[in-house]
């Protein structure tokens, strides 16, 4: 049973890192891939609301420029499979996630720094043969066998590390996994402040009261929020936006 579900894992990560080469559509993220390992472990409950919990806490892990972040994908896989597989909630995904994702990143460092300039070096050759289905040839090399890398560190890393993971979240102290649940709790909150900072002005200000008022006092749901904002934006942009088509149409009538 292990053997079956450390395979399915190695598969999640495997399609999940052909994120980049489908043009970053974020497949790649925990909440993305934590309902994939919840159906591959049999509890997708507990993969939504970990892989959720995971996304806010990797909120802040995105690749800008040079700057190799710790890697979401494998921490985000085997944080959510061994605290399904071990029965543990969203705290133990995060004691576990972090460390992972730091020690795959210092694995993908060695890859990228030594291993992938040897292989570089052949489509170098490619290229100067004026030959550009060998260089094609070998970026679709790179990119397959970093896939495959990755899938056989979260198979091997569940197939051999479930007894052992399980010994090591036993020892953890009661006091550290009850102060972790209370910072999962505060994550949502710290996640919408981060997202609210980034976007908060003058214009928008009166729309995020709006939707607490219709939360709060007028008991509206989620969902029906939502629509209302979406007949908001429709009604406030839209016509905006068709005066703005025909002024380019127009102008680009002129130029001919």
């Amino acid at each position: 049973m292990v053997l079956v579900q450390s395979i399915l894992l190695g598969l999640i990560a495997f399609i999940g890192n052909h994120d980049y080469a489908l043009g970053t559509n974020m497949i790649s993220r925990p909440i993305v891939l934590g309902p994939l390992v919840g159906i591959a472990l049999g509890d997708v409950q507990q993969g939504v609301i970990i892989g959720a919990t995971l996304e806010l806490f990797f909120l802040g892990s995105v690749s800008v420029g040079a700057y190799l972040p710790p890697n979401v994908l494998v921490g985000g896989v085997l944080g959510t499979a061994f605290a399904i597989s071990l029965n543990k909630g969203t705290e133990v995904a995060i004691t576990l996630a972090f460390p992972i994702a730091l020690l795959v990143t210092a694995i993908q460092n060695v890859i990228l720094s030594v291993i992938m300039p040897m292989i570089a070096q052949i489509a170098d050759r490619y290229a100067k043969k004026g030959s550009y289905r060998g260089v094609e040839f070998i970026h679709i090399i790179i990119g397959m066998s970093t896939c495959l890398i990755l899938g056989l560190i979260v198979f091997l890393g569940y197939y051999i590390g479930s007894n052992r993971i399980e010994n090591f979240v036993n020892k953890i102290p009661k006091v550290i996994t009850d102060g972790l649940g209370i910072a999962t709790g505060l994550l949502p909150a710290l996640g919408f402040a981060m997202l609210a900072k980034m976007i908060m002005n003058k214009n928008v200000i009166p729309y995020f009261f709006l939707g607490f008022v219709l939360s709060s006092y007028m008991k509206i749901p989620v969902s029906g929020i939502a629509v209302i904002g979406l007949i908001i934006i429709f009604t406030k942009f839209n016509f905006k936006f068709d005066d703005r088509v025909s002024e380019v149409q127009e102008v680009d009538n002129n130029d001919f």
